[in-house]
């Protein structure tokens, strides 16, 4: 079951860096002119995975992913080499309001950035 846990824990790592760089290559595209910045679906899926998250938090509900994979390590969160690193990336130990808030607040940079630089769709020639 290790395997299985460590392939969400992957999917979940990634799920961070999509949220969190998402914002970053937004704004560093708008500001380098890439059209990929733009992409329509990029930044829907990119605003509705922290709209996701903050609503979630809201509502006092537990990520998903952290609980499946708590549940297929048994609560042992220790694991091996590679769940080690990445728990040390992901968790935190804080109070759960401040975790609301920086997701709040992360979601709320997210909408700002879809105002100001919408995303475009993409012309079909044919």
């Amino acid at each position: 079951m290790a395997w299985i846990a460590n392939g969400v824990l992957i999917v979940h790592a990634l799920f961070v860096a999509f949220v969190v760089g998402g914002l970053a290559f937004v704004w560093l595209g708008a500001w380098r002119g890439w059209v990929a910045a733009r992409n329509f679906r990029f930044r829907v899926l990119h605003l509705a995975a922290i709209l996701f998250v903050a609503l979630e938090s809201l509502a006092g509900i537990a990520c998903p992913l952290t609980v499946w994979e708590d549940s297929l390590r048994g609560g042992n969160a220790n694991g091996d080499f590679l769940a080690r690193w990445l728990h040390r990336v992901l968790y935190y130990d804080f109070p759960a309001w401040a975790f609301i808030l920086v997701y709040v607040l992360f979601a709320l940079a997210a909408i700002l950035t879809f105002l100001l630089i919408p995303p475009r769709k993409q012309s079909s020639i044919g």
